[in-house]
């Protein structure tokens, strides 16, 4: 667990168990060095604790990294609650978790995240006011979808030409709050959608709403398109996955995409553009992060268009320099949170 902290630069770890309600939660702190930490908890089934932990320092590595590129005066943390195989009551499991966030007294501020709602938010906040995501504060998901949008307008500038997706063959995976609104903003931008989801409801909506094209899941990644758009869960990119790719480039919501850096190389051998997950996928934090210190909607709309030009930026280092965009990115968000000089990347 300690090797795990050193290799991802986590500041703190705190697990927490409640009987009574059958609770088993893991907050991971990154960094405290900009802000609290702010980022969302999920609420899903782990094959053991170990893998809950991992997932939990990873993302909230993630959340540090991104709240740095987008500008934000917070830090980078995530929670994780083990989803058990029966719950009695899920709402007095949330107020539970509430009550573990109100102890770090400020020091981590949660959000919704994959398997959790607005109502699970609304749960915590009966317990501590450091939860955001709520009835009142407005679900972060359309703002996400908007920030994900403008990246994927970017990312097709830089691969392709031209921000017009006319046309275009994008390919969505993962039909959830995000991924969906994605798919009605590429839809009304003329892009031609092709999509799948494990939930074969949502797919059905998106045929009838959208004229999207329904893809079994395990064929997504190898369908030709000119944007893969990974929406669902993370570490979708491995050595395999990315060898079977058809696309120009890979613009998407979901977080950690990429199991390794090295495969973000891969990519980048195979002339495939990659936007770098945390960055593209930032409109959410943005909302929820300016929304808990009370921007109003204007503010919050002016920062999302940071992400295209931040991304811009990004992918004029990377082809200078002959990398990967991750790389580039990685280094990027490291030298606004540690100021200091950084080794190369083996």
């Amino acid at each position: 667990m300690f090797a795990l902290m050193h290799s991802t630069r986590l500041e703190s770890l705190h697990l927490s168990v409640d009987p009574v309600t059958g609770l088993k939660a893991v907050i991971a702190i990154h960094s405290s060095r900009l802000g609290p930490a702010l980022g969302g908890c999920r609420y899903l089934a782990y094959p053991d604790d170990e893998s809950a932990v991992a997932d939990a320092a990873r993302l909230a590595q993630g959340m540090s990294y991104k709240a740095a590129l987008a500008g934000l005066p917070v830090g980078g943390g995530n929670a994780v609650i083990i989803r058990p195989a029966h719950v009695e009551s899920r709402a007095a499991l949330f107020e539970a978790f509430g009550r573990c966030i109100e102890q770090l007294d400020g020091r981590y501020i949660t959000a919704i995240d994959s398997g959790t709602s607005v109502a699970d938010m609304d749960c915590i906040a009966q317990h501590t006011r450091f939860v955001t995501s709520t009835t009142a504060a407005g679900d972060p998901s359309p703002h996400a979808a908007m920030g994900v949008f403008a990246g994927i307008r970017t990312a097709a500038m830089a691969r392709l030409g031209s921000d017009n997706l006319e046309g275009l063959r994008v390919a969505i995976q993962g039909l959830g709050n995000v991924g969906y609104a994605l798919a009605e903003q590429l839809h009304a931008a003329g892009a031609e959608l092709l999509v799948s989801d494990i939930d074969p409801g949502k797919v059905q909506l998106a045929m009838e709403q959208l004229g999207a094209h329904p893809i079994a899941n395990e064929a997504l990644l190898s369908t030709p398109c000119d944007i893969l758009a990974p929406c669902g869960l993370g570490a979708v990119l491995n050595r395999q996955s990315v060898a079977q790719l058809r696309c120009a480039a890979v613009a998407g919501s979901a977080s950690a995409q990429l199991t390794h850096l090295q495969v973000a190389d891969q990519l980048e051998a195979r002339g495939i553009l990659y936007a770098p997950d945390y960055v593209i996928n930032s409109g959410g934090l943005i909302y929820v992060a300016l929304k808990h210190n009370g921007a109003d909607l204007a503010t919050i709309t002016a920062h999302l268009s940071n992400i295209g030009t931040r991304l811009t930026e990004i992918f004029g280092h990377a082809q200078a320099e002959k990398r990967s965009p991750a790389r580039v990115a990685d280094e990027l968000a490291e030298r606004l949170l540690y100021a200091e000089p950084l080794l190369k990347r083996p």
